[in-house]
């Protein structure tokens, strides 16, 4: 029999974003997003930048997460992180204001600039403030 529901562990270093039975799931891995459902095929996927989103019943939760690994097992996902906020722990004008610096790093001319960075930045703080957008909607 397929489970209704499946354990969502989100940590990263410093703290748990998640830990909760939930019934869907949606992660940004590096070669696209994809979905997770109660009796998923086990699977280990790097993560990219991005924002995710997590359904239990009708509520969608949304959160950032930024990079690692996710693992699913059984009736868990685990989602080991560097970096990860769920939305309402984003801080809307920071991320802006990370968004405007990481723009004028790469717009500086000859500038030194380490250019990957500051577009990982941008990457961040935009994933950010789109799931500001979405949590707004929901």
């Amino acid at each position: 029999m397929i489970p209704q529901h499946f354990r969502l562990e989100f940590v990263t270093p410093d703290r748990a974003v998640a830990h909760e039975d939930v019934d869907e799931a949606s992660l940004p891995g590096v070669d696209g997003y994809f979905g997770v459902l109660p009796g998923h095929a086990p699977l280990l996927a790097a993560l990219a930048n991005g924002p995710m989103w997590f359904r239990k019943g009708n509520e969608v939760h949304y959160a950032f997460v930024g990079g690692g690994f996710a693992e699913v097992v059984g009736d868990r996902v685990s989602v080991l992180a560097p970096v990860g906020e769920r939305a309402e722990d984003i801080d809307g004008p920071r991320a802006e204001a990370a968004k405007q610096r990481a723009e004028q790093r790469l717009a500086a001319p000859g500038a030194e600039v380490d250019f990957e960075r500051a577009r990982i930045a941008l990457l961040r703080a935009m994933s950010r403030l789109d799931i500001l957008k979405h949590r707004g909607r929901s």
